[in-house]
């Protein structure tokens, strides 16, 4: 994760973000009449808006540069369709996401992560005609080539590891090793060899992305004639965070303690994050001086979180009013899968009493455990039973981790709202 260190979050930024989900109240509060809550609110238009920009911003740098989405992001099946219509194409770590991507009628897949089973990889062998898998291992090379078969290799690409230490050492084989597994690659005929991918995470800025284009370049310098000649591509992953940046309740990014009376719950902290045109520009320059300097490959990338976190909204109705500062709701955080508001801050918007104003209140779910959080604060001019609450921007790493533990999982809604904030 990048070390940015959190800062205050201003008030104007604050205001303006709440502002532009308050000028569009009806429309979510006619979702939440026709739908009942909870209620997952789905903006297709916001997808394909967020997939322009990011194809856009990299095209101005790199024009033969291809994106893939990351389904584990968000993985409703009308992303992956909207996004592959907008001509994109799909990023998957699983069978299930394979399959889905299949089905969503994209003409390219790259199929990532590690530990493939034995049927994941007979299933991308047998659509190898849309199917790239990046290999995750050595071992993983020799069982594909194993079960694939067929008159025609499969297209791969091998993952290279961005950290070698404790947990992150699962993915992928170090930079090092690039050479031996094109070595191996020669004596396996069910697979070609045509790329490389790597990953890095949390990224508020091109640092980590640009540390790794420089590593592979000079392994590239190093790597044998015939073997540069065979990259097609160089698949830099994704982890792009959206330029709102990290919104926190703590400077520290951990977990509030709500016992703790000193501290204001209406004080905020931000890790700020670049724009992806600033991710773009050194990207690409970097990508041909220590890449296209070397083969002719392709720069691939695999955004998921920047293209989707904007596109889906939560809605929730006040169910009992305990306290003046303490409120249940009908919907409880099985909705987003974790703990995830008890560190990370995102504004709970009263679209019944709409005001800019923010005033403490725990806005608690309706599942049986403590830890049932959706936030400290509320904006509006007050907070009523029978209310209804937004939670923004709940589209990346929340839909996809849902569970029905306790409650229902919430209904899916899409729809088309006018005047809906830019890219």
């Amino acid at each position: 994760m990048s070390e940015s260190a959190a800062v205050p979050l201003p008030p104007e930024i604050l205001n303006r973000y709440v502002e532009s989900f308050l000028s569009r109240k009806e429309i979510y509060l006619r979702a939440a009449r026709d739908n009942g809550t909870p209620l997952y609110v789905f903006e297709p238009e916001i997808l394909r808006r967020r997939a322009a920009r990011f194809m856009d911003a990299f095209a101005a740098v790199v024009p033969e540069a291809m994106v893939f989405y990351a389904v584990k992001s968000n993985n409703h099946p009308e992303v992956a369709r909207t996004l592959a219509a907008a001509g994109l194409g799909l990023d998957v770590s699983s069978g299930e996401e394979l399959k889905l991507a299949l089905a969503a009628g994209v003409a390219e897949i790259v199929f990532s992560g590690p530990g493939k089973t034995e049927a994941e990889l007979s299933l991308a062998a047998s659509r190898r005609d849309r199917v790239t898998v990046l290999l995750d291992s050595f071992g993983e090379l020799e069982r594909l080539n194993r079960i694939a078969g067929g008159n025609s290799p499969v297209r791969c690409g091998v993952r290279l590891t961005t950290d070698e230490r404790a947990l992150w050492a699962k993915f992928g084989i170090p930079f090092p090793a690039l050479a031996d597994f094109f070595r191996a690659a020669e004596n396996f005929p069910h697979v070609r060899l045509r790329g490389c991918q790597f990953h890095t995470s949390w990224n508020l800025g091109p640092e980590n992305h640009l540390a790794c284009l420089k590593k592979l370049g000079r392994v590239l310098e190093g790597l044998e004639g015939r073997f540069r000649e065979e990259i097609e591509f160089v698949d830099i992953g994704g982890g792009f965070w959206p330029e709102e940046g990290e919104w926190l309740h703590r400077p520290d990014g951990g977990q509030v303690n709500p016992d703790n009376r000193e501290r204001d719950p209406r004080e905020h902290f931000c890790r700020p994050a670049a724009p992806i045109e600033e991710f773009a520009g050194p990207i690409g320059r970097t990508f041909q001086e220590e890449i296209l300097s070397r083969t002719s490959a392709r720069l691939c990338l695999e955004p998921g979180r920047w293209i989707c976190h904007p596109a889906v909204q939560i809605l929730l109705r006040v169910e009992d009013k305990k306290s003046a500062d303490l409120v249940i709701t009908d919907g409880g955080t099985n909705a987003v899968g974790w703990e995830r508001y008890e560190s990370d801050y995102f504004p709970v918007i009263n679209l019944s009493r709409p005001s800019l104003d923010e005033f403490p209140c725990r806005v608690l779910g309706s599942l049986c455990t403590p830890h049932d959080v959706w936030g400290y604060s509320c904006h509006g001019g007050d907070i009523l039973a029978g209310d209804i609450l937004l939670i923004p921007d709940q589209g990346a790493y929340s839909y996809s981790l849902r569970q029905e533990f306790i409650k229902p999982i919430p209904r899916a809604v899409f729809r088309q709202p006018r005047g809906r904030r830019s890219g």
